[in-house]
């Protein structure tokens, strides 16, 4: 396909879905994928198709035709080719990342010394397409590289790090254990997200968790602000140890589910199950304070259970009120991690049960590289201003 303009590439997609419906779907991400590439050669020589620019710093060469194979099965892509340039055919290599940490992750689920052969057999079930064993072997070495430099990068500032945790099932000795897959979202002065560090072991003990922030601060993240988390004893206590003297908080969302559930549903009052969500809705800190004893003192009334709560949950809850405003909508619930877990998860379940730790760490790295990289180039997550 020839460079076209936007509406042109549109138009030929959307001729392919009419005429062909789902079944035009994969040409269709075809045309998508060539446009893209086309417009980043473009943006990488300087100057647009046939015309001169002092700016230029090569020239265009043609395309290669490749077939790339996604879960929708194989897709053929015109790849543009340049003089003069490196790679920087971004949009192809973001779009394969998982596919190929897929590869080995899958082949070796049936535990350590399985052929490439066999691996390949079982590989080509999630993905719709054939994979031969030498590709497999090949993806295991190449798939370490990448992700291996990425995650021993420098984070830079990160004031508003996010640990978080969830639990990935690998063969362990003859048997099935669970391992903790952790991760730790961060957002720069700029108010973009991305994921300085993962890590794979096989507790969420603090033992554990302190290795994992000690790792990223000998790559010298600096200016860290608020670390945020949720009430996991291991990773408070190790964030305590490491962190000492910068403020921690908690995620908002489970002290305000939480503390309704110590009273039976019929006896609860509104003002009551109210209670919560209005103490994290305060303008600032003093008010919060004051609704969180009116809440309490509330509770009381009814059972003495949830009048525990705002002893033991909610004041770290609160640190989040000495931030702007304009941070706190976005800081205030801990949907970023869940929505990343989810996605790792996504992709850790087309592989099944993993042999090993590194097998783990190899796939979640592989995917934690693309979200990170599709996060840090997009829009930011939240304005970084006084208001």
């Amino acid at each position: 396909m020839t460079h076209q303009d936007q509406p042109a590439a549109i138009d030929e997609v959307m001729e392919l879905l009419a005429e062909h419906g789902s079944d035009g779907l994969a040409q269709a991400i075809g045309v998508l994928r060539d446009e893209l590439m086309e417009r980043e050669r473009t943006q990488a020589l300087g100057a647009a198709p046939h015309r001169r620019s002092e700016a230029r710093k090569g020239s265009a060469n043609g395309s290669k035709p490749q077939t790339r194979h996604t879960p929708m099965g194989p897709i053929a892509v015109r790849v543009p080719q340049a003089r003069g340039l490196d790679s920087y055919a971004s949009a192809l290599e973001r779009g394969v990342r998982s596919e190929r940490a897929s590869k080995p992750a899958v082949a070796e689920r049936d535990g350590p010394g399985v052929s490439t052969g066999k691996g390949a057999a079982i590989a080509e079930r999630p993905r719709g397409s054939e994979v031969t064993g030498s590709q497999v072997s090949r993806a295991a070495g190449a798939l370490d590289e990448g992700p291996e430099g990425w995650r021993g990068r420098p984070p830079g500032e990160t004031p508003y790090p996010i640990p978080d945790a969830r639990d990935e099932e690998v063969r362990l000795g003859g048997s099935i254990a669970s391992c903790a897959v952790l991760t730790a979202i961060g957002i720069d002065p700029e108010g973009r997200r991305s994921i300085p560090g993962v890590g794979v072991s096989m507790a969420e003990a603090e033992v554990h968790w302190r290795g994992f922030p000690a790792s990223l601060q000998a790559r010298g993240p600096h200016g860290v602000e608020m670390p945020t988390g949720d009430a996991h004893a291991g990773r408070e206590q190790a964030l305590a140890a490491r962190l000492t003297g910068v403020p921690r908080r908690r995620g908002q969302s489970p002290p305000a589910e939480d503390a309704p559930a110590y009273v039976p549903r019929p006896s609860l009052p509104p003002e009551v199950a109210a209670g919560p969500r209005a103490v994290f809705d305060a303008p600032d800190r003093g008010e919060a304070e004051r609704r969180l004893g009116l809440a309490a003192k509330r509770c009381r009334a009814v059972a003495p259970k949830p009048a525990e709560w705002p002893e033991q949950d909610v004041p770290e809850g609160l640190t989040i009120l000495t931030l702007p405003p304009g941070r706190r909508r976005r800081l205030r619930t801990s949907d970023m991690p869940e929505r990343l877990n989810e996605e790792v998860s996504r992709r850790t379940q087309v592989a099944g049960l993993s042999p090993n730790e590194g097998s783990v760490l190899r796939l979640v790295s592989a995917v934690a590289m693309g979200i990170s990289e599709g996060w840090e180039t997009g829009r930011r997550r939240m304005a970084m201003g006084p208001g």
